[in-house]
């Protein structure tokens, strides 16, 4: 945990809790001047967002509600541009818009990013700023990976306030079918090896009948 979290959540109401609770002065720390400041990704960061393939991402309406959505892609399409940007080029889904009015009226923004299989979880707060295409077709095209054929609408670009690497806690172990798959496939080797012994079994059988 680092100062910049802890100044951004940290507020007078759960510092309240904290001390009701007894976690006041071990928390604490993270206030103090010479805390590490925490709010420049590093290689570890770095390499974690280009692995991801979905994060959580939750913003604020007008209304004061939050609003929490998945936002997926090929892995790799949040992109890390310095150690204070990252952005991504974001598509056309239901048309709601939900996300882009909320940031609109209020740029702060919360992403969550899971490694299920890793148990791993990278918090990160920033300030989005949306580009149209039409008005930056440059900065939208250079977020685009080719290789995926729907066409983005706007960039969404996010300058780092904060980001904390979570407790693994209660993180459940979770593999996708790609990751799965190294994982079953020496199974399928040793089913097809089994597969034709008893084949051949089989031949020898029926000859010897």
């Amino acid at each position: 945990m680092a100062r910049a979290f802890a100044e951004l959540t940290f507020t007078p109401g759960v510092r309240a809790a904290q001390e009701e609770n007894g976690s006041a002065a071990a928390y604490g720390k993270f206030l103090l001047p010479d805390a590490e400041r925490g709010d420049r990704l590093g290689e570890s960061e770095a390499a974690f967002i280009a692995a991801r393939d979905g994060f959580y991402q939750a913003s604020v309406s007008e209304t004061g509600w939050p609003y929490v959505q998945f936002r997926g892609g090929p892995a790799g399409f949040l992109k890390v541009l310095d150690d204070k940007t990252i952005a991504y080029a974001d598509f056309r889904g239901n048309r709601q818009y939900i996300s882009t009015g909320n940031l609109r009226s209020n740029d702060r923004v919360s992403l969550i990013l899971m490694d299920y299989p890793n148990r791993r979880r990278l918090k990160i707060w920033g300030r989005a700023k949306l580009v149209d295409k039409a008005g930056d077709p440059q900065t939208v095209s250079r977020l685009h990976d080719r290789g995926y054929r729907a066409h983005p609408e706007r960039a969404v670009i996010i300058h780092i306030e904060a980001f904390d690497w979570n407790c693994p806690q209660h993180i459940p172990e979770r593999l996708t079918v790609q990751e799965f798959e190294p994982l079953i496939a020496p199974l399928r080797d040793e089913l097809s090896r089994l597969r034709a012994e008893n084949a051949s079994l089989k031949t020898r059988l029926d000859r010897s009948a």
